[in-house]
Parts: C-alpha cells; structure tokens; sequence
C-alpha cells in the first residue's frame, strides 16, 4: 500500500516539483494550495503524512496544525518553511509539528525526513511484519504468508488489515475505517466490512481482532 501524503504549498511549480519527486519515490501525494482546500482533502481522505507550508493563503499551515490537533489528529507533521526565526521554529513545535525543514531544501534531505517520520509512526515500509505462528504481513505488497505459502487478499481486506496493523492494541473506529476502505465517492458498506473481518479472524484466528461494540475493531497483539 502506498503511503498517502498531504503537500500544502501555494507555490504552483515547487508543489508540483515535490509531488513528481515523491511520486517517484512510490507515494501518493494529495496536493493543496491553501489551508482550506488542505481542510477539506483531509477529511475526505486519511493521509500518513502531512506537509505544510506555512504562509499560505486562506489559513497558514500554522493554523490549520493547531485545529488539526486540537481535533485529535494525530498525523506526522512537516512544516515546509521560508520563516528561519527561532521563535517561529518554536511555536511550530508548541503547535504540535513532528519535524521542521527550511527553504531552500534538498528533495533528497525531504525524503529522509519523511521517511524517518514514517518509520518512527509506522515501522519501515519495507519489512515485514511478524504475526506469530508462521504468519508474516507485507504491507507493501498485500501479502499475507503462513509456513511459506501466500494466502490472498482482496484489496479491501489488505487496506483493512494494514489499518488495525498501524493501530496495533489500539480502537480502530468505524468512521476511521470507511475512510480507509472507501473512496469519497463510494457509499461504505457495514455487510461487506463484517465480512472482510470474517476473512481476516478465519486466517488469523477470531482473538486477534476484537469487536467494540457500535464503535469499531482492535487488533490484538500476540
């Protein structure tokens, strides 16, 4: 699954100048010119990672961060940034930014820091995932493997189960997962949700994933 990843920047050409580079590097970037256009991509589409010009129109990404958090999103955060002031560096980090990288920039020093934020929240998007029992995940691939032998994943269940995966131990919501699962313009279906958690229990045994009921689902650590 590739990571989804937010640019918030209004200057047309360096936007579309990262969003090249990123997606060369396998990620799907959702690019914004402005804070309210950001405001509404966001809650059309959960992202793994947010990048955040600060002066830009309509909300500064200052702005938006402090919402975003005091709404409880929790999303890794870079401000992308021409303000050098310390006191700008700090009140970016009182907001509740997770990194900070100036203009101008390296794509490549970009790239280190956006894959140090997802590795610190995620683990590393190359390794696999050891579930016990013989049973290993490949997020990037879809795969689920017991004793050697592929077991197949609709898409579906894969983005479902790379989701309980990222929120191990965790109360995945309903609202959380048919953001994850549907598209804006498709209609969630609770009847085919139970029945990706039935396929999942079925290889991973019915302890591993836990019904909270009316609210969600939590995947169980062995």
């Amino acid at each position: 699954m590739q990571r989804k990843i937010l640019l918030l920047e209004d200057d047309l050409q360096l936007n579309d100048t990262i969003k090249q580079f990123l997606e060369h590097h396998h990620y799907t970037v959702l690019p914004a010119y402005d804070g309210y256009q950001a405001k509404d991509l966001l809650y059309e589409t959960e992202v793994d990672l947010m990048l955040l010009d600060i002066k830009v129109p309509q909300q500064s990404g200052f702005e938006l961060l402090e919402e975003l958090r005091k709404e409880g999103n929790d999303t890794p955060a870079i401000f992308i940034t021409s303000l050098h002031g310390v006191n700008d560096v700090s009140k970016g980090f009182d907001i509740g930014c997770d990194d900070y990288i100036r203009k101008p920039f390296a794509l490549k020093e970009l790239l280190v820091r956006i894959e140090a934020q997802l590795r610190k929240r995620y683990g590393s998007r190359e390794d696999h995932i050891d579930l016990g029992e013989n049973l290993y995940y490949y997020p990037k691939e879809f795969r689920l493997t017991q004793n050697g032998q592929t077991i197949p994943l609709k898409n579906k269940e894969a983005k479902l189960f790379t989701l309980l995966l990222e929120h191990h131990d965790r109360l995945v919501t309903y609202e959380k997962i048919h953001t994850a699962l549907w598209d804006f313009d498709e209609e969630p279906s609770a009847g085919s949700l139970r029945t990706y958690i039935k396929t999942l229990r079925s290889h991973l045994g019915k302890e591993r994933i836990e019904t909270i009921k009316n609210i969600g689902y939590r995947f169980v650590p062995q």
